[in-house]
């Protein structure tokens, strides 16, 4: 699922190509395990038949024609929905989370405001599994904590984050670097 967003997010940037969407994905999102391209088209199929993204032509090259995909504004509301809406608390949340904020920067969103919902899913989650942990049988408290040590280390992660965001921003060099800068020194 968040593929579909992360390329929803390039797209936003500006128009591309398919090659081009698998090269940015894999710079930023993709390091350790880079998205295939039949997932990327795929991908961009699925997007353009839900009116998110519009395949503007082909352009000629040296090789096959190359459709120029585009984010639409159906597109453009779904990809801000989603950078909104805080992921539920959940173990090996990690991947979602920097694939938000980096996209956040990227975009000139406001990546301190969508970590600190997240922080408060996280927390609300938290008190929650601490609830089940004191009033439950033991079974269902060690179940609880072992989600608790989840949630305590992505609370680490988005502390360590938001403390770097304006390091990230200068590293990843996007348009959203001097929002953030403004955002930051609010």
């Amino acid at each position: 699922m968040s593929v579909s967003y992360a390329l929803l997010g390039l797209l936003e940037q500006r128009p591309s190509h398919g090659y081009d969407l698998k090269r940015q994905y894999d710079e930023y999102f993709g390091r350790d395990k880079p998205l295939p391209f039949g997932q990327v088209y795929a991908t961009l199929s699925r997007l353009a038949r839900d009116g998110r993204v519009l395949a503007e032509g082909s352009s000629p090259g040296e090789g096959p024609e190359r459709k120029l995909y585009a984010i639409t504004p159906e597109g453009q509301a779904a990809l801000a929905a989603w950078l909104a809406r805080p992921e539920p608390p959940e173990p090996h949340l990690q991947t979602i989370l920097a694939i938000k904020t980096i996209l956040a920067i990227l975009l000139g969103r406001p990546a301190e405001t969508y970590l600190d919902a997240q922080r408060h899913a996280h927390l609300e989650r938290m008190r929650e599994l601490t609830a089940v942990r004191r009033e439950g049988p033991l079974l269902d408290g060690l179940l609880a904590d072992h989600a608790i040590f989840h949630l305590e280390a992505d609370l680490r992660w988005i502390e360590l984050t938001a403390a770097r965001l304006e390091q990230l921003a200068t590293e990843l060099g996007g348009p959203g670097r001097t929002a953030l800068a403004k955002e930051l020194h609010r």
